[in-house]
Order: C-alpha cells, then sequence, then structure tokens
C-alpha cells in the first residue's frame, strides 16, 4: 500500500456541539419531550436514578412503546398516589430544585422552563411572581416532566434548540380555573411571536408544559437547521387522534460548519468581431489580474451571427481593472456587471507522494464531510508524456493516492 503525504490539508470538520430540533408535527407536552428523549437513547434507569435526587415522593414514572400509531414511539406517563396535590408557589418549586443535587445544567433548564410558566402564570392572574400558585403545573407530574426534559438534555449534552411550528387546536379543556379554551391562556401567552398554524382538532395539542419548554430554550423557530442528522426519537401523546398523529419528533445532530458566501461582480459582454484565437491570450490576462473564473459560451447574435459571451467572475476589489483589459484586449465597445454572492467549500493545496515524486493536488471537502483530492493538470500532462503512459492512467492514480486508497 502506498503511504500518502498531504501538507497543510487544514479543511474544517463538523463542529461537535450537539443541536436538538422539536418537530412537533402533532404537538408538544412535557411527558412527550420525556418520551421522545427516551426514545432517542436516554436509559429510563438512568432517568429514574437522576430524578431521586430530587425530594419528591408518592409516584412512579414509567413508559413503554405506544400501539396508537404506525410509527413506533415511547408513551412516557407518572403515576401519582396523592389525590389532591399540593399548590405549590413558584418559590417552593425553585427551592425544590435548586436544593437538590442535580447538575448545574439540569437546574438551570429546569428553572428556566418553570420561570417563564410562573411569568405567564402572574400575567395571566395579575398575580406578582412571589406569590404565584401553580395548580396543574405545579403537580408532581408536570416537575418530573420538566425536569426529565433536563436531566435528557443534558445526557445528550445538546447546545443548541431548534423548532418548527406548532399547530393550534380549538376547543374546550377542563383544569382548576374551570372551562378553558384551547389554545388555553397560557400557552397563548407562552408561544407569543412564535410561528403557529390552525389544524381541525379539538384536543389539546401544545400544553402550557410543552410551549415553555421551547420557548425556553428554542434559538429559532421554523425549518430544520442546516445539520448532520444522528437519531429521531418519537414521544407519543394521550391524545387518541383520529386527525393526526399526537407525536412529538426530536431529531439531534450536528451543525454542519457552513462557509460563508461572499460579494463578487460577474462581468459580461457579447463579442461576434474578434478573432477566436485571441481569447487564450484574453483568458491569462483576466486571470493574472486576480478573475476568480472566466468563460466563453457560444451564442446566436443579432442577423444570426455566430457570437460569444464572454463571462467573468470577479473579486470587488478588481473590477475596474478587469473592465479595464476587457476593452483593451478585446473588440468589445461596452459590457454589463451586476453583483453576486459566491459560495465555495474551502480548498487547499498538498502534496501526493507517487511512484513519479510528490505531485501537487488540489484538496477539497464538500457539505457531507467528503474529502475530494484534485491531481495538477499540468504536472499530470508532464508525467504521462514523460513516461509515455496515458493521461486519464496517471490522474486516476494520483488521485487514488491522494484519497488514501490502495493502488496496484
Amino acid at each position: 500500500m502506498q503511504k500518502t503525504l498531504i501538507q497543510k490539508n487544514k479543511i474544517p470538520g463538523y463542529a461537535r456541539n450537539s443541536i436538538l430540533y422539536f418537530d412537533c408535527l402533532g404537538g408538544i407536552s412535557g411527558n412527550m419531550v420525556v418520551g421522545a428523549l427516551l426514545d432517542l437513547g436516554l436509559p429510563l434507569k438512568k432517568l429514574r436514578g437522576e430524578l431521586k435526587k430530587l425530594s419528591l415522593k408518592g409516584y412512579h414514572c414509567r413508559a413503554h412503546r405506544s400501539k396508537k400509531y404506525p410509527i413506533s414511539s415511547i408513551f412516557f406517563e407518572v403515576d401519582v398516589k396523592e389525590k389532591t396535590p399540593p399548590e405549590r408557589r413558584f418559590v417552593d418549586i425553585r427551592e425544590l430544585i435548586s436544593e437538590s443535587p442535580l447538575a448545574a445544567p439540569v437546574k438551570k433548564i429546569s428553572l428556566n422552563i418553570f420561570k417563564r410558566l410562573a411569568g405567564v402564570e402572574a400575567h395571566v392572574h395579575n398575580t406578582p411572581l412571589a406569590k404565584v400558585h401553580f395548580h396543574e403545573v405545579g403537580g408532581v407530574d408536570t416537575i418530573i416532566d420538566i425536569v426529565g426534559a433536563a436531566i435528557g438534555f443534558n445526557y445528550f449534552d445538546i447546545k443548541e434548540f431548534y423548532c418548527s411550528p406548532l399547530p393550534m387546536s380549538r376547543g374546550w379543556i377542563t383544569s382548576s380555573h374551570g372551562r378553558l379554551p384551547l389554545p388555553a391562556p397560557a400557552t397563548l401567552a407562552l408561544l407569543k411571536g412564535a410561528p403557529t398554524y390552525p389544524v381541525d382538532s379539538q384536543a389539546e395539542l401544545v400544553t402550557p408544559t410543552g410551549a415553555a419548554i421551547v420557548t425556553a430554550l428554542a434559538k429559532d423557530f421554523g425549518q430544520m437547521p442546516a445539520m448532520r442528522i444522528d437519531k429521531a426519537g418519537y414521544g407519543a401523546g394521550a391524545s387518541g387522534l383520529s386527525e393526526i398523529p399526537n407525536l412529538l419528533r426530536l431529531v439531534s445532530g450536528h451543525p454542519l460548519a457552513i462557509p460563508e458566501s461572499r460579494p463578487v461582480t460577474v462581468i459580461e459582454s457579447h463579442i461576434d468581431d474578434m478573432n477566436p484565437e485571441f481569447y487564450d491570450h484574453l483568458m491569462d490576462k483576466l486571470f493574472e489580474a486576480g478573475a476568480l473564473d472566466v468563460s466563453l459560451s457560444p451564442i446566436q447574435m443579432k442577423k444570426n451571427r455566430p457570437g460569444t459571451l464572454l463571462r467573468v467572475i470577479s473579486p470587488e476589489a478588481v473590477k475596474g481593472l478587469l473592465m479595464e483589459i476587457i476593452l483593451r484586449e478585446t473588440t468589445t465597445l461596452g459590457m454589463r456587471y451586476y453583483g453576486a454572492r459566491r459560495f465555495a467549500v474551502e480548498r487547499t493545496v498538498g502534496q501526493v507522494r507517487t511512484e513519479w515524486g510528490l505531485v501537487k493536488v488540489k484538496i477539497a471537502r464538500g457539505m457531507d464531510g467528503r474529502r475530494a483530492v484534485y491531481p495538477e493538470y499540468e504536472k499530470c500532462r508532464k508525467i504521462a508524456n514523460e513516461h509515455n503512459i496515458p493521461l486519464k492512467y496517471v490522474y486516476q492514480k494520483i488521485a487514488l493516492a491522494g484519497a488514501g486508497e490502495q493502488v496496484d
């Protein structure tokens, strides 16, 4: 096997930080988030062990594969022994979490979510934040859902969160406050500024807990961000919907390191009265002056005369110089130019050790992370002529050697 030497290969790979996309296909709730995290690979034993660090008793959490929908998903639920849960204040929940031995990131995420809920409750009921009493939200099951979600996010080392638009249903639900319209007032207040869309359903698709989780964490709402997908997990909701599956999909992955586009100027001219032998000289002059690319295309001009479209891609800094060269070296009387943006993957120059010695190559890495090696044409042609072998054979052997593959 030939040894390959690539020099100055500084092409960046993927970012290491994990990202998570909330794909709210059929809504979102606290238990749906935990179920989807379990489906992603969070061990239930690990979750239970971490939840024991809270000073909460009289509950048991369990998870099982849901058979409601054709897509495999996990339904997570909390069985609470107490018939009438206490009305915990925000300060009580804050103390419960802060004084626990949970990891610092779990505490931070949990408290941020509860703080958003408390702020909404204070606004909806016109009550000072310190005096806010949670009803359903203060129950053991909701605390388990929120802290359990934070445990899962920390387990997967999620650094960035994104969320899809959220489905909004209509109807009524019964709560400790009485009959409430859907979406619930707290949910609407939490989703202020977030994109939503209507669905023909009378079930509660987005709960206040689910809304609090995504609005406390999501960096942006909309389409899935550019990412390398690792896995998807599905969490099932309690509603047996016939219209759409009550499912939440969590997609985990890593962000792509996307190179930035740069402004360029495109210069064009139609030419029909110039000796075609002059174009080679023109292209050399344009490249020497800093043109990024020069191309020639055959066109039909007025009176059906054959002509040539000259197109030059220019950096902003040298467009004036390139236009001067075009006027001097061609027969054109004018040209047009317009701004554009140029996107290109990062490229570096290196050398490959071959049976003919070190050969210069261009190295590029695509958006999918795959590396491509391009041998230098003039060097390949020189080797082919010196050794009396086909040019395509030389090119192929150098490209394969650069890719690190064995060549017979």
